[in-house]
């Protein structure tokens, strides 16, 4: 099973022609409304790749949280251990540009109250894998991780949005996700040259015996572990809206790993997914079916091993 420990939100897009300068006002012509938040996107993409996938986070007491919860709960992922909170549901406000570039503003709401302790011991085992990301509080991040780690959990670590990460925390993570710029600040943290990223995967494969997976965006990802590295291309495609292909990116990867595919393979899953994830507009609702990918597979660009 997949673990998803992380955010849940009411995502609401901005289509525009450029984004607002300080003072501006730009008019749109209309917006989406999508259930999103790191967490939940994650969990809904491992769903849609096929694996039995639960989410542990929380929601507010008012009518935002029915709307951010209906997909997971379409996609029959576990909800038995979401709790309430006093705070209102998170909420994300997404302006998207004409180059499908995005910036977004989060209130965390209801994230903000979610406890590492809401994910049973038992479900903490080596057959399944923990996913974290960083819109929770981290203190619960560092507890949760400890406790899988003490009981062979492997855990997925997104890094987003970019955050310190603790050194005895990495040493305990099995596989770490960053983009270029989460990279740099996991680079810094290391004391590392941080205008040089793309070293950072095999760097921490050395140093830290780690798996690490660098995304690109349309230059595709670099993964390394001790026993050697990957390069796989990113799918083809004219993007319309890159929100969420991050998120489809990790969650298709644990999914495919969590059901015996070698690294190879589920990098190859994911990087179709978050490519397909581009060529729809919102967040969860552009998150695209394990039949779409598996459809779109001979159209990606071989993978490279890098020695």
């Amino acid at each position: 099973m997949i673990i998803t420990f992380g955010s849940i939100n009411l995502d609401i897009t901005f289509p525009l022609d450029h984004m607002p300068k300080p003072g501006e006002t730009v008019l749109g012509k209309t917006f989406l409304m999508n259930p999103g938040g790191k967490g939940a996107n994650q969990a809904l993409a491992a769903a849609c790749a096929g694996a039995d996938t639960a989410m542990v986070g929380m929601v507010g007491d008012d009518g935002f949280a029915e709307e951010a919860l209906y997909l997971l709960k379409e996609y029959e992922v576990d909800l038995s251990q979401l709790g309430k909170s006093d705070l209102p549901t998170g909420c994300a406000s997404i302006w998207v540009d004409e180059g499908a570039e995005n910036s977004i503003a989060v209130a965390s709401g209801a994230n903000l109250s979610a406890k590492a302790s809401q994910v049973p011991d038992s479900w903490l085992t080596p057959d399944n894998r923990l996913l974290i990301q960083m819109e929770t509080p981290v203190e619960e991040n560092w507890k949760l991780i400890r406790r899988a780690h003490e009981k062979k959990c492997p855990v997925t670590l997104n890094v987003a949005p970019a955050r310190y990460v603790p050194l005895d925390i990495l040493k305990m993570i099995d596989l770490l996700i960053v983009n270029e710029g989460e990279a740099r600040t996991i680079a810094d943290g290391l004391d590392l040259d941080s205008e040089k990223v793309t070293r950072l995967p095999r760097y921490l494969a050395e140093k830290f015996g780690m798996k690490s997976v660098l995304t690109m965006g349309g230059a595709g990802s670099i993964f390394f572990s001790p026993d050697g590295g990957i390069s796989t291309p990113a799918l083809p495609i004219a993007p319309i809206d890159t929100t969420a292909a991050g998120d489809t990116f990790v969650g298709y990867l644990g999914a495919m790993l969590v059901e015996g595919k070698d690294m190879e393979e589920a990098l190859r899953y994911a990087s179709v997914g978050a490519g397909l994830c581009c060529m729809k507009a919102g967040s969860q609702s552009s998150v695209p079916t394990i039949k779409d990918v598996e459809a779109k597979l001979p159209s990606l660009p071989a993978s490279k091993v890098i020695k």
